[in-house]
């Protein structure tokens, strides 16, 4: 990933809305949801949720796709799993770690 592409990523996410909007579409998975469910789940006005799905679509975090009258939209997982690869390639002087903190880091993040 290049550096612009991970802060455009970042900048997205650095949204309680967004960032909210974001975790249920890694949740729901590659199927995604429309926009509606969305909305509703997350308790976002449509307009405001438009706005932020524009923002997260435009930094390549989400993908939409139309079904029938329907937008659904779901999380890019190629994108995402760039950004954590991106932001954990020099983890520990440059041993790969797993997203989910080893047991061999301590608390204050150094890894042994």
């Amino acid at each position: 990933m290049e550096n612009k592409q991970v802060i455009s990523a970042l900048t997205a996410l650095a949204h309680e809305s967004r960032l909210a909007v974001f975790r249920l579409l890694v949740q729901a998975g590659p199927e995604g949801l429309p926009a509606t469910k969305i909305a509703d789940q997350l308790e976002i006005p449509p307009s405001s949720l438009s706005f932020h799905l524009k923002e997260l679509t435009h930094a390549g975090l989400v993908d939409q796709m139309k079904a029938g009258r329907s937008l659904i939209y779901s999380a890019n997982f190629f994108t995402m799993n760039s950004l954590i690869s991106f932001l954990t390639e020099n983890c520990c002087g440059g041993n790969v770690c797993s997203p989910v903190r080893d047991t061999h880091c301590s608390d204050e993040g150094a890894c042994s």
